[in-house]
């Protein structure tokens, strides 16, 4: 491990209170006398050389105030004698006619000078596990807080604040997320209490009350590629679509889309969102379950758009319960002569903590529509989202089979026989 060039008083250790005065402290630097008229090109030969520490410049007035000469600090755990430096250095020392003598700087440390992982170690108790991550969403820093760190949680907030420009807020999670609206109970550990972020992703900008509304920061290569197999012409229907990642995008490209989403709040933004990007003539939004945005709206849209040349997406972007809403596709229409042009594709999206992930998530979309997937769909690794437990995206074009029944052979998902029914619930619970 690398010596540290700062190390904290130890009276720091438990502090729950940040007192940022304590964290001063004053360390005996090496550095060398330039002329002022070769300063920056010794400075860029010495640039792995000299110190790197926030707000601490690498240059300083000579101790003799003259104007002639300044002083270049460097790190004292690289250069502790002339010959420390390199063969490189020590021949651009030559060239530039630097005086072989190292001097010795007496330079002040302050909390201001500190990253936020060293205040943190500094403070929380040795051999526990020490953050400072978290996820951005606009203005506010999101930290997901393990027990041990909760004593500290107020510091912990004050520290990521001061040490990132333009976080004005920190919150902590402090419940899992509700599968019903997709929020989640959060706490203010620092800065204003103001939830209303607004933030930009792939050229989109978003704007909601982070506190009442789902949103990821994590995902944003995801809704990209899931836009970019969209061409203009093309309807998506977005059954969960929060705020609006994949249904904005979609409409800029041209696409006709149909976006749902069952928390009040999330429908509002959504469509706060569509006028702020100018894509409200391209999107129209519901405030239904998912379920019933299937069975309402797309059923009443897709055999028209079945005839057509246009493709048809279904975005399916709620992984604790996307699986279990394909049933609504069971018998959706009703045709005599089921067609294979132009059906549907479907990304569904779904949390597996299985040992083989791919093969867990396809059996499951397979049980919730009554149809074998396998060789008929692609997945895709969306991203870990904690330790054995990941999110993936399944794809796959929209069996006939499922869709279409005759008025004789329609049969509910709740009529489904008991063992199949057993079977789809012993799959579920296993993930």
């Amino acid at each position: 491990m690398e010596p540290k060039l700062y190390r904290p008083p130890l009276e720091v250790r438990g502090m729950t209170s940040l007192d940022k005065e304590a964290f001063t402290q004053t360390i005996t630097v090496p550095a060398l006398r330039v002329s002022t008229g070769v300063l920056n090109k010794v400075v860029k030969s010495l640039k792995k050389s000299t110190i790197q520490r926030p707000g601490v410049p690498r240059v300083i007035q000579d101790k003799e105030e003259s104007s002639d000469f300044r002083l270049v600090l460097l790190d004292p755990h690289r250069v502790s004698s002339l010959s420390s430096f390199s063969e490189a250095e020590a021949e651009a020392l030559r060239s530039f006619s630097v005086a072989e003598e190292l001097h010795y700087y007496e330079l002040k440390l302050t909390y201001d000078n500190l990253k936020s992982e060293e205040v943190l170690e500094a403070v929380l108790p040795q051999g526990q596990d020490v953050t400072s991550a978290f996820s951005r969403v606009g203005h506010i820093a999101h930290m997901n807080l393990r027990d041990h760190q909760l004593p500290y949680k107020n510091l912990i907030g004050q520290v990521i604040m001061d040490k990132n420009p333009g976080v004005t807020c920190v919150v902590n999670k402090t419940n899992i997320i509700d599968s019903t609206y997709r929020n989640f109970k959060m706490e203010v550990l620092a800065g204003e209490e103001n939830m209303v972020a607004k933030v930009k992703e792939n050229g989109v900008t978003y704007e909601f009350d982070f506190s009442r509304v789902y949103w990821n920061p994590r995902l944003s290569t995801e809704h990209q590629r899931v836009v970019q197999l969209i061409k203009r012409g093309d309807t998506v229907f977005d059954v969960f679509a929060g705020v609006g990642p994949f249904a904005i995008p979609a409409a800029r490209l041209g696409a006709n889309v149909l976006a749902n989403d069952l928390n009040p709040e999330s429908y509002r933004w959504l469509q706060h969102n569509c006028k702020l990007n100018k894509a409200e003539s391209k999107v129209r939004s519901f405030n239904l379950d998912g379920r019933a945005f299937i069975q309402g709206p797309l059923k009443q849209e897709l055999p028209a758009l079945l005839k057509g040349k246009a493709s048809v997406h279904v975005v399916m972007n709620l992984p604790a319960l996307a699986l279990e809403f394909l049933d609504a596709f069971r018998g959706l229409l009703h045709q005599e002569t089921p067609t294979d042009e132009n059906l549907p594709t479907v990304h569904c999206y779904g949390f597996s903590k299985n040992d083989d992930p791919d093969t867990d998530v396809v059996k499951r979309a397979s049980c919730s529509l009554g149809f074998p997937l396998e060789n008929r769909c692609s997945v895709h690794f969306v991203r870990n989202v904690a330790p054995n437990k990941d999110m993936m995206c399944v794809r796959f074009i929209l069996p006939k089979d499922v869709l279409y029944c005759s008025d004789d052979e329609h049969t509910e998902p709740s009529e489904e026989p008991a063992p199949k029914r057993q079977k789809c619930e012993e799959t579920t619970q296993s993930t």
